[in-house]
């Protein structure tokens, strides 16, 4: 929104006050300032002056030599003008001036004559269009006066940048109502708020969308001449960038930038049967030609100004060409309405076609302010187009509403905004920006919205207003009141993280999967009808069939990574995903989640590049599965050993269906399963295109958080060295390895440390029905160096006891 400085104190006056302060006083009201420019800088070097002699130049018919006289030096200046002549007041561009367009004035010879300047029409000092003749000033301007002085545009243009709650303000009088505020001085309004006749019998007025158009005025004035505007009209309309056309359309861009609501005029006689009817197009009336001479396709629901036969006007954005005001009207039918903003909006949006008098409909206008702009305008065609116009004229009103009253608590006000404001000195906040007031007692302020204030709705929006008036920078600063505990913090979220961090320090990569797959996803890993797995829970609008379910396990999301990741020439993969799992709970419930943590093993143990020249390729293999799950039951602290009292892995019955059979172990405590782990069957790697071998694991995140985890322990570095001896026991094959560990783990001799099985062996050395099984025993004391005879008086107790309760003998080298 523009205006300028001048403009805005014929409303309100706040006298001398600086450029600069009242940009501030803006801007604290929340109407941003975005620019102070003083106007029409490029036309201070020219000067007026008197033509004092006129001839004809001796060259050239069309030519004239003038004297003129500037202050009190006298100038040669040849001018092609037809209207120069002696005593003539003009404006004089002498050498070294600039006009705008960039010319610059030098002294030159014209044919043959020497020439110290230029006489300036309108035209070519951007002030309109004229170029039928030089500028003529008034009889009484003195000479070598500056010319923006004599014709006073020495002047501020001030642009704002509104808030779309702000319509008020598109309009230099809602400006002036808030300096006023500030400065607590009251608006002077140009004309009064007299209501016209409803009743003429020259024209007919007929709305048939009311939601669309909660009110229409119109006024007729007759015996109009068109001609130019006066010169002061002129000028603020190229103060703030409008060209002027006529007397008419300038009057009614005037009053809409002076009131805020948009008028429009139509030639009356081009009107048929004298008659306005707002409604929408039929389907015959799809097309329209508006003013800027475009043709225009019009949508159903846009909302048109029509006569009796034909639509004249985009009611709300622009006319027609059909009703345009020319040179030869004399009857004018003036218009000043209200329509829906989101109407309006809409048919800007869709004729791209945003106009002034749009961007005022459209943030909504005072539907009770339209009589005052109407007579405003009325008031100046006819003292300016030699108009003439009776009191009558026609007010529609079907959207006529009571006035909006909001209850506001004094109380409430000083907690939210910090201050200790009495119910008076709220008032007399409110009541300056013409908020009606009730006290109804110390606590209780009863109000009356006015109709231009169509944003206040609401208490809270009268708070805000007591704020933006009492002045943001009176507002006292104080910190807020923060508690200095440490927010509690979810002790899964962090475990989740730490477990991120711990498998990339060891070489994993962390993948993040949709939560969504297509359910062949899930059909291809052989799960059978009864498992819950194969029933996921399906989304009502679905992006696609690849993501048309939730999914109930990770697996089919890290072997879509793993096949990614083989088609890149990437075929050494390990992948981690620590994500959610849906399954069904009810038609009309929302599904349960569980967090669980899935981990892929495909190719080369040591990458793809590490360089085969320091290690040889090894493909992994069970036991790299199995060991990153021990890695983690290991960072988590869990109590994890080969006896069946705590955490430990124990052999299916069956198994996974999408492992292979005997390459696959259960995770469980207290007979139930948290994980399992396993090599995924060539059947479902050939579903998913897979040619590599690939390991698996999936733990129930959510079931391990909730295990209680042991103590940090810390025990001394060992002062005495360990003893290590080897035993190969050849036994039953039906008899496992884990149960020889567990053996010696339970045995409790108080010299072994530690136990751990380095072979299992079966071959022709070995035989039929059994197999070789070789254990790795450290014995240590924690007291006294360990000889020779302790050693083998441990080691034979140990030997015996396999030997014993398995039915093992001792295997020859």
């Amino acid at each position: 929104m523009k205006f300028t400085r001048n403009w805005l104190k014929q409303y309100v006056d706040f006298g001398e006050m600086p450029d600069s302060e009242l940009a501030e006083y803006l801007t604290m009201l929340g109407l941003e300032v975005d620019s102070v420019t003083p106007l029409f800088q490029d036309l201070a070097v020219l000067k007026t002056g008197t033509v004092v002699t006129c001839d004809k130049h001796p060259d050239a018919d069309k030519l004239h030599v003038c004297s003129v006289r500037i202050g009190e030096d006298t100038h040669q200046i040849v001018c092609g003008a037809p209207n120069v002549r002696t005593g003539l007041k003009v404006v004089a561009a002498l050498p070294g001036a600039v006009l705008p367009g960039d010319f610059k004035i030098k002294k030159s010879k014209i044919r043959g004559v020497a020439s110290a300047g230029m006489l300036c029409s309108e035209r070519e000092l951007g002030l309109s269009n004229a170029h039928d003749g030089i500028m003529e000033l008034p009889e009484e301007t003195g000479d070598g006066e500056r010319f923006i002085d004599v014709m006073e545009m020495t002047d501020t243009c001030i642009e704002v940048d509104l808030t779309p709650n702000r319509p008020d303000c598109t309009a230099v009088i809602g400006i002036a109502r808030e300096v006023g505020s500030v400065i607590g001085k009251k608006v002077v309004l140009p004309v009064s708020g007299a209501a016209i006749t409803n009743e003429t019998k020259q024209f007919e007025v007929v709305i048939k969308e009311p939601q669309l158009c909660p009110r229409y005025t119109a006024r007729l004035i007759e015996n109009v001449k068109i001609g130019p505007s006066p010169w002061w009209l002129r000028r603020l309309l190229l103060s703030v960038d409008l060209r002027p056309i006529n007397n008419i359309v300038d009057i009614t861009n005037f009053v809409m930038l002076e009131y805020g609501q948009p008028l429009h005029a139509f030639d009356f006689d081009s009107l048929a049967e004298n008659k306005i009817i707002v409604r929408t197009p039929t389907r015959e009336e799809k097309k329209f030609i508006s003013l800027d001479g475009t043709e225009r396709i019009l949508e159903d629901e846009t909302l048109m100004i029509c006569d009796a036969e034909k639509p004249v006007a985009i009611a709300g954005v622009m006319g027609g060409k059909n009703s345009e005001i020319t040179e030869n009207c004399t009857r004018v039918l003036l218009e000043s309405a209200c329509f829906n903003p989101v109407s309006i909006r809409k048919t800007a949006r869709k004729q791209k076609l945003p106009t002034d008098a749009s961007y005022r409909f459209e943030r909504g206008v005072d539907p009770k302010g339209t009589v005052n702009a109407l007579n405003r305008a009325v008031e100046l065609i006819c003292e300016f187009a030699g108009g003439t116009a009776a009191d009558e004229g026609l007010d529609r009103f079907p959207g006529q509403q009571d006035p909006l009253t909001i209850s506001l608590n004094v109380s409430h006000s000083n907690t939210l905004l910090g201050l200790n404001l009495t119910a008076e000195e709220i008032v007399n906040l409110l009541e300056s920006i013409e908020i009606s007031c009730t006290i109804e007692n110390d606590d209780n302020i009863n109000t009356v919205i006015p109709s231009f204030r169509i944003d206040l709705e609401r208490e809270a929006d009268l708070i805000e207003e007591v704020a933006r008036l009492y002045g943001y920078d009176n507002i006292p600063v104080t910190l807020p009141s923060i508690s200095m505990n440490f927010p509690a913090q979810d002790k899964n979220r962090l475990k989740r993280l730490f477990i991120s961090k711990e498998l990339t320090t060891i070489g994993w990569s962390e993948a993040i999967n949709y939560s969504f797959i297509g359910i062949n996803k899930v059909v291809q890993l052989g799960i059978k009808e009864s498992d819950p797995r194969i029933n996921p829970v399906r989304l009502l609008s679905p992006l696609s069939e690849d993501l048309a379910v939730l999914r109930t396990t990770l697996l089919p999301g890290l072997l879509d990574n793993v096949r990614r990741n083989i088609n890149f020439q990437r075929p050494a993969i390990k992948l981690f995903e620590l994500g959610k799992v849906f399954f069904p709970k009810g038609e009309d419930e929302q599904p349960d989640e569980n967090i669980h943590l899935a981990g892929i093993l495909s190719g080369n143990r040591y990458g793809d590049l590490v360089s085969p020249l320091y290690y040889k390729a090894e493909n992994v293999d069970f036991y790299d599965i199995r060991g990153a799950v021990e890695f983690v039951l290991q960072s988590l602290r869990l109590p994890f050993s080969s006896e069946e009292k705590g955490l430990h892995f124990q052999v299916p019955e069956p198994g996974e269906p999408f492992f292979q059979e005997g390459q696959t172990l259960d995770l469980c405590l207290d007979g139930k399963c948290l994980g399992f782990i396993g090599k995924i069957d060539s059947e479902v790697l050939r579903n998913y295109s897979i040619k590599n071998e690939v390991f698996y694991f999936d733990l129930d995140y959510d079931a391990l958080c909730r295990v209680e985890n042991t103590d940090k322990q810390f025990s001394s570095l060992p002062v005495y060295p360990a003893v290590r001896r080897d035993i190969s026991l050849v036994v039953p094959v039906a008899v496992s390895a884990g149960e020889l560990l567990k053996a010696v783990q339970s045995s409790k001799d108080k010299l072994i440390e530690d136990t751990e099985i380095f072979d299992v062996f079966t071959g022709k050395s070995i035989p039929k029905g059994f197999k070789s099984i070789s254990l790795k025993i450290t014995y240590r004391s924690a007291t006294k160096t360990l000889t020779e005879k302790n050693v083998e008086k441990a080691h034979a107790k140990v030997l015996k006891m396999l030997t014993d309760r398995f039915g093992g003998s001792l295997r020859d080298a």
